[in-house]
């Protein structure tokens, strides 16, 4: 597999690691000869597109929303009618349509398009389209993916070319030539985006963000659903300060694109919830008995974790791997360097090593 723009294997080397990657208006080396598509132009896929365009890519974007692609070509963007027009010739897609249609729009991208076209996508689950992915015998070349990032609009009237910046980007790396793919996204995420890649198994990914995004959108409904329900509505409103709002933040967004992603990760999601909800009873014990100090420790456990997402300090450790071979190591290291709150910060293929750079978490 080879960039078919400069004839460099794919995952070959580059400086990913230059402080402030992602953040020049156009990119130099490798990726510049790089044409790329995004299938779905809503905030996420909007956002990259925007990016890739600022970039100076050749990248086209295809909605199937007529309104949305000529929203596309008012913001300067090419924004073909056929999805067929947009991924054709293309070195790497994004697929960036609802979660349910992401196995079909797999499967007619991939039909459209050379076998050596990297595919990725940035659904909020991966297990689902990773087996997708594998039952169309598309693991060689489809790197599942979810940048973690957002906003309280949707569309791509609401995008922006700086959304995703520096955005935590999981990958799911697989062992074979799956790997290649691997590596040469992450360093396009990084070097264009700023991306602090983390490498996960599909279902790892899931699990964890069951409760990191999920379970959040859940209580962010709940809360705000609450206060609609109060006899005293406007009062509350009138009276919500940045508590409320901060909670209630991702309530914003629409009902289908949230219920699609509880529904993809259902049992992940419910067994989070459960855990949720047994520290919400311990609260509420304690303030039926009127503990004060059994309160107060419950929120030291909470100030811990607030605490550690604030002021989280990371560790270099780089690492090399042999270039070939099966990567069954390189992977196992990926996956657990992710598992540990770990991410990705460059990654470069030499003719017979692959090195990264990678940041491990400090334990306090």
């Amino acid at each position: 597999m080879t960039d078919s723009a400069s004839g460099v294997p794919v995952g070959g080397a580059a400086d990913t690691t230059r402080p402030g990657a992602g953040s020049d208006l156009a990119t130099t080396g490798r990726y510049a000869g790089v044409r790329a598509a995004v299938v779905g132009t809503g905030l996420i896929g909007g956002s990259v597109l925007l990016r890739l365009a600022d970039a100076g890519l050749d990248v086209a974007g295809w909605d199937p929303d007529p309104v949305t692609r000529e929203q596309a070509r008012v913001r300067g963007v090419v924004a073909p009618d056929t999805i067929e027009q947009a991924v054709s010739g293309r070195d790497v897609v994004f697929l960036c349509g609802p979660l349910p249609s992401l196995p079909r729009t797999l499967a007619q991208v991939a039909a459209e398009t050379a076998p050596g076209c990297v595919l990725t996508d940035v659904g909020s689950t991966k297990s689902q389209v990773a087996e997708a992915a594998e039952r169309l015998g598309l693991t060689d070349r489809f790197v599942p993916g979810h940048p973690m990032a957002g906003a309280e609009s949707a569309g791509l009237p609401a995008a922006s070319a700086t959304l995703l910046a520096n955005a935590a980007w999981v990958l799911c790396p697989a062992p074979g030539s799956a790997t290649d793919g691997f590596r040469w996204l992450t360093g396009l995420l990084v070097e264009l985006f700023g991306a602090r890649v983390v490498p996960m198994s599909a279902t790892g990914h899931d699990s964890v963000v069951a409760l990191a995004s999920h379970v959040p959108h859940l209580l962010a409904g709940a809360l705000a659903g609450a206060a609609q329900r109060a006899p005293l509505r406007d009062a509350v409103l009138a009276l919500a300060a940045g508590s409320f709002s901060d909670g209630s933040r991702v309530a914003s967004t629409p009902g289908t694109q949230i219920a699609n992603m509880l529904l993809g990760n259902q049992a992940r999601v419910l067994h989070e919830l459960t855990e949720v909800r047994d520290f919400l009873d311990e609260l509420a014990v304690a303030l039926r008995a009127g503990d004060a100090a059994a309160l107060a420790a419950r929120y030291a456990e909470a100030r811990a974790a607030r605490s550690t997402l604030l002021n989280q300090r990371f560790t270099v450790r780089d690492r090399e791997f042999p270039a070939g071979g099966d990567r069954t190591a390189e992977v196992a290291w990926l996956h657990a360097l992710g598992d540990a709150g770990g991410h990705l910060t460059g990654c470069g293929v030499g003719p017979d090593t692959v090195s990264y750079s990678a940041r491990f978490p400090v334990a306090d």
